[in-house]
């Protein structure tokens, strides 16, 4: 145990976020650099090694986090970086964009604030990047098996390197122009500095991946062809067809799903551009959903120089406390303000568009919008409240409904899809055609990023096992395990 008293001598302490008028000038990310390291061994003492440590299971990594914790205590960092890799491929991914199911699961929240296990994972990988910790793991021998994943995204990436890991021969198909997926065309770089993305991309390439991109398959390259070339195939394509929004007006030009949107933003960080095609620079931006993408789309739309921003959400506000039905340790639904939300712009609960109006060369103008509430189980309009708000930019951020069908994949490879329009899978994550298996929101449908990594894992080692009989890798977490986790 890092400190038996710890969690009664120190409360809990997060990273510090540079003041809003700065970083709103910038792209970087939000925190201050540097601001983890002094408080972060105080704030791992915390952890209280429990006997049944519940925040295992809250995390679906499985990460061993009373282990790293009592590392990180010691300022033993690499013996840190090595329990922390032990589960996760990417933990400087996880510890800036998982919303942290672990810490809803830490005992230590129960009747205080929870221990910073986010805070204190980041800071474990920084450090081992910055003192050389972080190395290529090339396999020793080669299995004469090749494989191929198709995306980029944490999903595809922990299945590649899992695999190339094991010795086989991986190539990773990617239909965007660099690797990455919506790590790198999505996320914006406030959130994650893409920094991250390239020196894990140049690891993995010095292990033995290889990166195809510009390639999507399905169009580009037919999927029986590529099953043709490789012993087996991952497909991590994602959950990419977007939830549309039918209503009057929709047509009109500046309403856009967010992402198409966001990935211009990310490609301006990139050099592509000197400004956004799509920019909310001087004008009324609506987003139209109140989740994490919603709230990319807000703190994008700040630093491109938006006259105002309305995130609109058709549920009603959470609370700031648990409610009953979601009881410790279970994940919460909790009023959650980001760091875009800090950054200004309004949040309007419990309303629903009805039609979008524009000007006379179709460009959107103003959004018509009247509230909701639940009758009879159902949500419902509330006669009398409509109203119209302006609106020169919208963005739909409602979520994703499946894989792309519209490419072919699915098709070209026959395979079967279950009851949500996902790809279907085993307990081995294969699917009904042999030597193809899915991981991540492909067969998941859209879930968190920590699922993705997991499910990459999972599928690399049922992957493993079809090529060679048995298989070293770890065992994977099955699709099933849902009983603490999101």
């Amino acid at each position: 145990m890092a400190d038996p008293k710890g969690f009664l001598n120190h409360g809990r302490e997060v990273a510090k976020s540079r003041p809003v008028d700065v970083r709103l000038k910038d792209w970087n990310e939000v925190y201050v650099p540097g601001s983890l390291l002094p408080i972060i061994s105080k704030q791992a003492s915390r952890c209280m090694d429990c006997g049944i440590p519940f925040c295992h299971n809250g995390c679906p990594l499985g990460n061993l986090i009373p282990e790293w914790n009592d590392y990180a205590y010691r300022e033993d960092w690499t013996e840190a970086s090595e329990r922390l890799h032990a589960t996760n491929n990417f933990p400087e991914f996880t510890g800036r964009l998982c919303p942290a199911p672990c810490e809803a699961a830490c005992v230590l929240g129960i009747n205080q604030p929870p221990v910073t296990i986010k805070n204190v994972e980041v800071s474990i990988i920084d450090k081992a990047w910055d003192t050389g910790d972080v190395k290529p793991q090339a396999p020793e021998r080669l299995s004469g098996k090749t494989v191929a994943v198709i995306g980029s995204g944490p999903a595809g990436l922990a299945a590649a390197q899992q695999l190339t890991r094991a010795g086989h021969t991986v190539a990773v198909y990617e239909r965007a122009d660099r690797v990455g997926g919506l790590l790198r065309y999505g996320i914006p770089e406030f959130k994650m500095e893409k920094r991250h993305i390239n020196r894990r991309i140049e690891q993995m390439r010095a292990e033995g991946t290889r990166f195809r991109t510009g390639i999507e398959i399905g169009r580009d390259l037919k999927a029986t062809d590529l099953k043709k070339r490789y012993d087996a195939v991952v497909i991590a394509a994602g959950a990419t067809t977007a939830r549309d929004l039918p209503v009057p007006g929709r047509e009109l030009k500046g309403v856009y799903q967010a992402m198409e949107y966001l990935p211009l933003a990310n490609k301006v960080q990139e050099g592509d551009y000197v400004t956004s095609p799509i920019s909310a620079e001087g004008k009324h931006v609506v987003v139209i959903g109140g989740g994490d993408t919603g709230a990319d789309c807000v703190g994008t739309a700040h630093r491109q120089g938006a006259a105002s921003v309305t995130q609109l959400e058709i549920m009603p506000r959470p609370g700031e406390e648990r409610n009953p039905n979601q009881p410790w340790p279970t994940f919460p639904m909790l009023y959650k303000v980001t760091s875009a939300h800090e950054e200004g712009g309004e949040r309007v609960y419990s309303v629903s568009t009805t039609h979008f109006e524009g000007d006379e060369d179709g460009n959107v103008q103003w959004l018509h919008l009247s509230e909701v509430e639940f009758v009879d189980g159902k949500l419902t309009s509330k006669p009398g409240t409509e109203r119209k708000i302006p609106a020169q930019l919208v963005t739909l951020a409602m979520g994703f409904t499946g894989t792309d069908r519209e490419n072919g994949l699915v098709e070209q490879f026959g395979l079967e899809l279950d009851e949500r329009g996902n790809i279907a899978r085993d307990a081995d994550f294969a699917t009904n055609v042999p030597g193809v298996f899915v991981a991540g929101d492909a067969g998941r449908g859209q879930s968190l990023i920590v699922w993705a990594i997991a499910e990459g894992r999972s599928a690399a080692r049922g992957c493993d096992r079809f090529l060679t009989g048995a298989s070293e890798l770890p065992a994977p977490i099955r699709p099933t395990d849902r009983s603490l986790m999101v």
